[in-house]
C-alpha cells in the first residue's frame, strides 16, 4: 500500500492548529502516511523575515499561533503548486472567498487518486439554492471531499485541551484515513457519512450565536440564553429537513457539529461577542466589527441574511421566527426585546 502524501492548504490560527495534529499523527503512522507534510502559507513579512522562513527555521508560526511549537515535519510552501503537488490527501483551512481561485491553481497538480476535506465552516446560501465548500472543492478539482466541524476554538485546541469533532464522509475507507489524520486523545474525531449536515450546522449556529448575543446585551440571563440556544437548534434541524430532506440525518444535531459547537459559540465567540455589543451601544455593526474584528466580517449576520433571502423567496419566512428576529434586529432596526417576544 502507497503512503499517503499530505497537503494543508491555510495557515490562519486554525489551519496552524490542525498543522500541529496532522504533523504529529503523520509521524505517528508511518505504515500511512509520508513523513512530511507540505503547507501552503500565503507569504507575509514579519518584521524583516519572511513568514515561511521563521515556521520552518522556528516551528511556530508567530502571527498565528504564537507560543505554540508546530511539528518539524511540517514544512511552509509560499507556492500553493509546489505545496499540492501529487498530493493524496488535501485539508483545506483558507477563508471560503479564497476557495474558487486556490482550487483554479491547484487543478491538476494532485495525485490522480486524491482526495480532499473541507475544515471551512459554513456554506454559501442563496435564493436561488445553497452551494457547500465540499461541493465546490470536489467540482473544481474533481476529487471527493469531506467535511469537519465542531466545538473547536483554535487556540483550546492548539493547547491540547480535550474536545471532539465531526467528520462527514461518504465513503468508509477515506473515512478511517481522515480519523486516523486528525484524532488524537485531546481531539477526539467522530466520523459519519453526512457530509451535507455537518455543513450546514457550521453555518447556522452563527445565527443563534447572534440571538445570544443579543440576550446577553440585555441582561436577560443563563435560562434566557438556553432557551435561545435549545430553539435555535430546533430551527437549525427543521432548516436542515425541510430544504434538504434525507440528505440531512436527524442524529447529526447531536454530534460536536451540532449541539456541541453551537453551545460553545453562544457562550463565547466573535458572533455572540459583537451582538452583546450590539446592545449595550446601539452603533451599527459596521462599526463594531471595525473596533472589535479588525474590520472582519461577522459571520452571524450574514448568514442571517442570506437565509432571509432564501426563506422569503419561499415564502417560508414565518416557520423561522428566531432567525427572522435576528435579521429584523440586525437589518431593520427591531427592537433587541424582540429576541424573547417574537420567537
Amino acid at each position: 500500500m502507497s503512503l499517503e502524501n499530505v497537503c494543508i492548504i491555510g495557515s490562519g490560527n486554525w489551519g496552524s492548529a490542525i498543522a500541529k495534529i496532522i504533523g504529529t499523527n503523520v509521524h505517528k503512522h508511518p505504515h500511512l502516511f509520508s513523513p512530511t507534510v507540505r503547507q501552503w502559507v500565503y507569504e507575509e513579512t514579519i518584521q524583516g523575515e519572511k513568514l515561511t522562513d521563521i515556521i520552518n527555521t522556528r516551528h511556530e508560526n508567530i502571527k498565528y499561533l504564537k507560543g505554540i511549537a508546530l511539528p518539524t515535519n511540517v514544512v511552509a510552501v509560499p507556492d500553493v503548486v509546489e505545496a499540492c503537488k501529487d498530493a493524496t490527501l488535501v485539508v483545506f483551512v483558507v477563508p471560503h472567498q479564497f476557495v474558487h481561485s486556490i482550487c483554479a491553481q491547484m487543478k491538476g497538480h494532485l495525485a490522480p487518486t486524491a482526495r480532499a476535506i473541507s475544515l471551512i465552516k459554513g456554506l454559501e446560501i442563496t435564493s436561488t439554492g445553497t452551494r457547500l465548500f465540499s461541493e465546490e472543492i470536489s467540482r473544481c478539482l474533481g476529487i471527493p471531499c469531506a467535511a469537519l466541524s465542531g466545538a473547536n476554538i483554535a487556540d483550546e485546541v492548539a493547547r491540547e485541551r480535550f474536545c471532539e469533532s465531526t467528520i462527514g464522509c461518504e465513503e468508509a475507507q477515506d473515512g478511517q484515513r481522515w480519523h486516523a489524520l486528525f484524532h488524537t486523545d485531546y481531539f477526539r474525531i467522530t466520523v459519519i457519512r453526512d457530509v451535507t449536515g455537518v455543513q450546514l450546522c457550521g453555518a447556522l449556529k452563527n445565527i443563534v450565536a447572534v440571538g445570544a448575543g443579543f440576550s446577553d446585551g440585555l441582561g436577560l440571563g443563563s435560562n434566557t440564553k438556553a432557551a435561545i440556544i435549545r430553539l435555535g437548534l430546533m430551527e437549525m434541524r427543521k432548516f436542515g429537513q425541510t430544504f434538504f430532506g434525507e440528505a440531512v440525518q436527524n442524529e447529526t444535531f447531536f454530534e460536536s457539529c451540532g449541539a456541541a459547537d453551537l453551545i460553545t459559540t453562544c457562550s463565547g465567540g466573535r458572533n455572540r461577542k459583537v451582538a452583546e455589543a450590539f446592545v449595550k451601544t446601539g452603533k451599527p455593526i459596521e462599526t463594531l466589527e471595525l473596533e472589535l474584528l479588525n474590520g472582519q466580517k461577522l459571520q452571524g449576520t450574514l448568514t442571517a441574511q442570506e437565509v432571509h433571502v432564501f426563506l422569503t423567496a419561499r415564502n417560508r419566512v414565518a416557520d423561522f421566527p428566531l432567525f427572522d428576529t435576528v435579521y429584523r434586529i440586525v437589518y431593520e432596526n427591531a427592537s433587541p426585546e424582540c429576541i424573547v417576544r417574537d420567537i
